[in-house]
Protein backbone atom coordinates (compact mmCIF):
# COMPACT_ATOMS: atom_id res chain seq x y z
CA UNK A 1 0.00 0.00 0.00
CA UNK A 2 1.05 3.38 -0.93
CA UNK A 3 1.97 5.91 2.02
CA UNK A 4 0.96 8.99 -0.40
CA UNK A 5 -2.96 6.89 -0.23
CA UNK A 6 -5.40 8.64 1.63
CA UNK A 7 -9.17 7.51 2.52
CA UNK A 8 -11.31 8.29 -0.01
CA UNK A 9 -13.90 9.77 1.94
CA UNK A 10 -11.43 11.85 3.47
CA UNK A 11 -10.06 13.21 -0.30
CA UNK A 12 -13.66 13.90 -1.17
CA UNK A 13 -14.41 15.65 2.04
CA UNK A 14 -11.46 17.65 1.37
CA UNK A 15 -12.62 18.41 -2.12
CA UNK A 16 -15.32 20.22 -0.62
CA UNK A 17 -18.71 18.09 -1.68
CA UNK A 18 -19.62 17.73 1.83
CA UNK A 19 -18.64 15.79 5.48
CA UNK A 20 -16.82 12.93 5.65
CA UNK A 21 -20.10 11.27 7.14
CA UNK A 22 -21.70 12.40 3.85
CA UNK A 23 -19.09 11.34 1.54
CA UNK A 24 -19.25 7.40 3.65
CA UNK A 25 -22.60 7.96 3.10
CA UNK A 26 -22.30 8.69 -1.21
CA UNK A 27 -19.55 5.43 -1.31
CA UNK A 28 -21.85 3.64 -0.07
CA UNK A 29 -24.30 4.08 -2.53
CA UNK A 30 -22.56 3.77 -5.44
CA UNK A 31 -22.22 7.01 -5.67
CA UNK A 32 -18.34 7.82 -6.07
CA UNK A 33 -16.13 5.89 -9.09
CA UNK A 34 -12.41 5.61 -8.80
CA UNK A 35 -10.89 5.08 -12.10
CA UNK A 36 -13.56 3.77 -13.96
CA UNK A 37 -14.31 1.14 -11.06
CA UNK A 38 -17.28 1.95 -8.41
CA UNK A 39 -15.78 2.43 -4.88
CA UNK A 40 -16.61 0.83 -1.98
CA UNK A 41 -16.31 2.07 1.87
CA UNK A 42 -12.31 1.95 3.24
CA UNK A 43 -11.10 2.64 -0.37
CA UNK A 44 -7.71 4.66 -0.84
CA UNK A 45 -6.93 6.58 -3.43
CA UNK A 46 -3.75 8.72 -4.31
CA UNK A 47 -3.83 12.00 -6.23
CA UNK A 48 -3.42 11.16 -9.45
CA UNK A 49 -6.60 8.72 -9.56
CA UNK A 50 -9.66 9.91 -11.35
CA UNK A 51 -12.48 10.39 -9.44
CA UNK A 52 -16.36 10.68 -10.86
CA UNK A 53 -18.62 11.66 -8.15
CA UNK A 54 -22.58 11.57 -9.49
CA UNK A 55 -20.52 10.99 -12.45
CA UNK A 56 -19.09 14.62 -12.29
CA UNK A 57 -15.79 14.54 -12.55
CA UNK A 58 -13.56 15.31 -8.80
CA UNK A 59 -10.52 18.18 -8.83
CA UNK A 60 -8.31 16.33 -5.93
CA UNK A 61 -6.21 18.52 -4.11
CA UNK A 62 -3.65 18.32 -1.25
CA UNK A 63 -4.52 19.15 2.47
CA UNK A 64 -2.47 22.99 1.28
CA UNK A 65 -4.23 23.56 -1.68
CA UNK A 66 -7.90 24.34 -0.02
CA UNK A 67 -8.83 27.37 1.18
CA UNK A 68 -10.50 27.40 4.51
CA UNK A 69 -13.07 30.01 4.85
CA UNK A 70 -15.18 29.93 8.06
CA UNK A 71 -18.56 31.65 8.37
CA UNK A 72 -20.59 32.38 11.36
CA UNK A 73 -24.67 31.54 11.63
CA UNK A 74 -27.32 32.90 13.47
CA UNK A 75 -29.74 30.00 13.09
CA UNK A 76 -33.77 31.03 13.54
CA UNK A 77 -35.72 28.34 15.15
CA UNK A 78 -37.95 26.27 12.49
CA UNK A 79 -35.00 25.58 10.45
CA UNK A 80 -33.47 22.67 9.09
CA UNK A 81 -29.75 21.66 9.13
CA UNK A 82 -29.77 19.81 6.13
CA UNK A 83 -29.28 20.66 2.44
CA UNK A 84 -32.36 19.35 1.18
CA UNK A 85 -36.11 19.02 2.68
CA UNK A 86 -38.34 16.88 0.85
CA UNK A 87 -41.42 18.82 3.02
CA UNK A 88 -40.13 21.90 1.18
CA UNK A 89 -39.19 23.81 4.18
CA UNK A 90 -36.25 26.25 5.00
CA UNK A 91 -33.26 24.77 5.63
CA UNK A 92 -30.10 27.01 6.90
CA UNK A 93 -28.27 26.29 3.54
CA UNK A 94 -30.80 28.67 1.65
CA UNK A 95 -29.14 31.54 3.49
CA UNK A 96 -25.53 31.30 3.14
CA UNK A 97 -23.56 33.00 0.52
CA UNK A 98 -22.70 31.52 -2.62
CA UNK A 99 -19.40 29.41 -3.45
CA UNK A 100 -18.16 28.28 -7.21
CA UNK A 101 -16.76 24.87 -6.79
CA UNK A 102 -17.10 24.34 -3.62
CA UNK A 103 -19.99 23.78 -0.85
CA UNK A 104 -20.11 24.89 3.01
CA UNK A 105 -20.08 21.94 5.67
CA UNK A 106 -21.82 22.46 8.44
CA UNK A 107 -19.85 21.83 11.60
CA UNK A 108 -22.39 20.26 14.08
CA UNK A 109 -25.78 20.59 13.82
CA UNK A 110 -28.91 22.26 15.85
CA UNK A 111 -32.62 20.70 15.68
CA UNK A 112 -35.43 22.50 14.03
CA UNK A 113 -36.35 23.91 17.50
CA UNK A 114 -32.99 25.41 18.33
CA UNK A 115 -31.60 28.61 17.18
CA UNK A 116 -28.06 30.18 17.58
CA UNK A 117 -24.33 29.37 16.76
CA UNK A 118 -23.61 27.12 13.95
CA UNK A 119 -20.58 27.38 11.66
CA UNK A 120 -20.07 26.37 8.29
CA UNK A 121 -16.31 25.65 6.18
CA UNK A 122 -15.21 24.70 3.21
CA UNK A 123 -12.33 22.44 4.85
CA UNK A 124 -13.53 19.47 5.26
CA UNK A 125 -11.19 18.33 7.66
CA UNK A 126 -11.58 20.98 10.04
CA UNK A 127 -15.12 20.16 10.20
CA UNK A 128 -14.27 16.85 10.87
CA UNK A 129 -12.01 17.64 13.55
CA UNK A 130 -14.01 19.90 15.26
CA UNK A 131 -17.13 17.49 15.32
CA UNK A 132 -15.30 13.98 16.45
CA UNK A 133 -16.31 13.27 19.64
CA UNK A 134 -11.87 12.84 20.70
CA UNK A 135 -11.71 16.44 20.15
CA UNK A 136 -13.65 17.30 22.96
CA UNK A 137 -14.75 21.05 21.94
CA UNK A 138 -16.79 22.85 24.04
CA UNK A 139 -20.13 24.19 23.10
CA UNK A 140 -21.91 26.60 25.64
CA UNK A 141 -26.17 27.19 25.23
CA UNK A 142 -28.40 29.29 26.78
CA UNK A 143 -31.68 27.69 27.97
CA UNK A 144 -34.89 28.47 29.56
CA UNK A 145 -36.25 26.05 32.05
CA UNK A 146 -39.41 25.55 33.12
CA UNK A 147 -40.13 23.90 36.62
CA UNK A 148 -38.73 24.35 39.56
CA UNK A 149 -34.76 24.03 39.76
CA UNK A 150 -33.08 22.28 42.49
CA UNK A 151 -29.55 22.06 43.14
CA UNK A 152 -29.70 18.15 43.60
CA UNK A 153 -30.78 18.50 39.48
CA UNK A 154 -27.71 20.60 38.79
CA UNK A 155 -25.73 18.67 40.49
CA UNK A 156 -26.94 15.06 39.08
CA UNK A 157 -26.45 16.69 35.99
CA UNK A 158 -23.05 17.46 36.51
CA UNK A 159 -22.11 14.36 37.72
CA UNK A 160 -23.63 12.38 35.30
CA UNK A 161 -26.91 10.68 34.08
CA UNK A 162 -27.26 7.56 32.08
CA UNK A 163 -29.54 8.20 29.03
CA UNK A 164 -30.92 5.83 26.51
CA UNK A 165 -27.44 6.43 24.03
CA UNK A 166 -24.81 6.20 27.21
CA UNK A 167 -23.79 8.40 30.06
CA UNK A 168 -23.75 12.47 29.77
CA UNK A 169 -23.15 15.48 31.50
CA UNK A 170 -22.84 18.90 31.58
CA UNK A 171 -19.47 20.35 32.27
CA UNK A 172 -20.69 23.54 33.69
CA UNK A 173 -23.85 25.04 34.69
CA UNK A 174 -24.88 28.69 35.72
CA UNK A 175 -27.56 30.50 36.86
CA UNK A 176 -28.99 33.46 34.75
CA UNK A 177 -32.28 34.60 36.54
CA UNK A 178 -35.95 34.78 35.25
CA UNK A 179 -39.54 35.28 36.19
CA UNK A 180 -41.62 32.83 37.54
CA UNK A 181 -41.59 28.97 36.46
CA UNK A 182 -39.35 30.58 33.54
CA UNK A 183 -35.34 30.55 34.90
CA UNK A 184 -32.42 30.98 32.44
CA UNK A 185 -29.00 28.94 32.32
CA UNK A 186 -25.96 28.87 30.81
CA UNK A 187 -24.48 25.22 30.17
CA UNK A 188 -21.71 23.66 28.58
CA UNK A 189 -21.40 20.00 26.81
CA UNK A 190 -18.48 18.49 25.13
CA UNK A 191 -20.43 16.35 22.87
CA UNK A 192 -23.26 17.20 19.71
CA UNK A 193 -25.59 13.93 19.93
CA UNK A 194 -28.92 14.52 19.21
CA UNK A 195 -31.13 16.16 21.53
CA UNK A 196 -28.62 15.71 24.30
CA UNK A 197 -29.23 19.00 26.48
CA UNK A 198 -32.79 19.21 26.15
CA UNK A 199 -32.89 15.35 27.04
CA UNK A 200 -30.54 15.96 30.25
CA UNK A 201 -33.31 18.50 31.48
CA UNK A 202 -35.88 16.10 31.11
CA UNK A 203 -33.70 13.16 32.89
CA UNK A 204 -34.65 15.88 36.03
CA UNK A 205 -38.15 16.23 35.23
CA UNK A 206 -37.81 19.48 33.63
CA UNK A 207 -38.79 20.89 30.30
CA UNK A 208 -36.43 22.93 28.39
CA UNK A 209 -39.11 26.16 26.80
CA UNK A 210 -36.21 27.67 24.74
CA UNK A 211 -32.97 26.41 23.71
CA UNK A 212 -29.93 28.49 21.94
CA UNK A 213 -26.20 28.04 21.18
CA UNK A 214 -24.11 30.74 22.04
CA UNK A 215 -20.82 29.36 21.98
CA UNK A 216 -18.18 26.25 19.86
CA UNK A 217 -15.31 26.53 21.19
CA UNK A 218 -13.39 29.48 21.22
CA UNK A 219 -16.07 30.94 19.14
CA UNK A 220 -18.94 33.46 20.39
CA UNK A 221 -22.27 34.10 18.58
CA UNK A 222 -21.80 37.70 17.47
CA UNK A 223 -24.37 39.86 18.35
CA UNK A 224 -23.80 41.63 14.51
CA UNK A 225 -25.42 38.49 13.26
CA UNK A 226 -29.29 38.73 13.53
CA UNK A 227 -31.56 36.08 13.12
CA UNK A 228 -31.11 34.32 9.70
CA UNK A 229 -27.77 36.47 9.00
CA UNK A 230 -24.01 35.12 9.06
CA UNK A 231 -20.60 36.82 8.89
CA UNK A 232 -17.47 35.60 8.03
CA UNK A 233 -14.47 34.78 10.59
CA UNK A 234 -11.73 36.62 10.58
CA UNK A 235 -7.97 35.36 10.11
CA UNK A 236 -7.32 34.93 14.38
CA UNK A 237 -10.85 33.43 14.45
CA UNK A 238 -10.09 30.73 11.40
CA UNK A 239 -6.44 30.10 13.00
CA UNK A 240 -8.08 29.59 16.74
CA UNK A 241 -10.42 26.86 15.49
CA UNK A 242 -7.44 25.37 13.41
CA UNK A 243 -4.96 25.18 16.85
CA UNK A 244 -8.32 23.70 18.57
CA UNK A 245 -8.36 21.06 15.94
CA UNK A 246 -5.10 20.41 15.62
CA UNK A 247 -4.24 21.44 12.26
CA UNK A 248 -1.60 24.04 10.87
CA UNK A 249 -1.99 28.30 10.23
CA UNK A 250 -3.57 28.25 6.70
CA UNK A 251 -4.56 31.97 5.07
CA UNK A 252 -7.82 32.70 5.02
CA UNK A 253 -8.13 33.76 0.64
CA UNK A 254 -9.32 37.39 -0.15
CA UNK A 255 -12.76 37.39 -1.89
CA UNK A 256 -12.22 37.74 -5.64
CA UNK A 257 -14.24 40.99 -6.32
CA UNK A 258 -17.01 38.54 -8.33
CA UNK A 259 -17.50 36.57 -4.97
CA UNK A 260 -17.41 39.75 -3.17
CA UNK A 261 -20.32 40.64 -5.19
CA UNK A 262 -22.36 38.28 -5.14
CA UNK A 263 -21.85 37.75 -1.21
CA UNK A 264 -22.90 41.44 -0.88
CA UNK A 265 -26.19 40.59 -2.92
CA UNK A 266 -26.83 37.05 -1.34
CA UNK A 267 -27.25 39.61 1.93
CA UNK A 268 -28.93 41.99 0.60
CA UNK A 269 -31.56 39.04 -0.93
CA UNK A 270 -31.92 37.12 2.24
CA UNK A 271 -33.58 39.40 5.07
CA UNK A 272 -33.53 38.28 8.54
CA UNK A 273 -36.17 36.45 9.88
CA UNK A 274 -38.94 38.37 11.26
CA UNK A 275 -42.30 37.57 13.54
CA UNK A 276 -44.69 35.97 11.83
CA UNK A 277 -47.91 38.23 11.17
CA UNK A 278 -51.01 36.99 10.88
CA UNK A 279 -52.51 37.39 7.50
CA UNK A 280 -54.86 40.15 6.39
CA UNK A 281 -58.93 39.15 6.35
CA UNK A 282 -60.59 40.35 3.39
CA UNK A 283 -63.32 42.73 3.80
CA UNK A 284 -66.45 42.45 1.84
CA UNK A 285 -67.75 44.89 -0.16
Amino acid sequence: MSTTSEKLQKVLARAGLGSRREMEAAIADGRVKVNGQVATLGDRIEMRDRVLFDSRPVTLRGAEEVPRRVIMYNKPEGELCTRKDPEGRRTVFDRLPRLKGERWIAIGRLDINTSGLLLFTTDGELANRLMHPSTQVEREYAVRVMGQVTRQNVVAMVEGVMLDDGPASFTDVQEFGGEGINTWFHVVIQEGRNREVRRLWESQGLTVSRLKRVRYGNIFLDKRAKAGEWLELTQDEVDDLAELAGLASRKVPDLTPDEKNRWNRDKHKRKPVQAMRKPKTRTRH
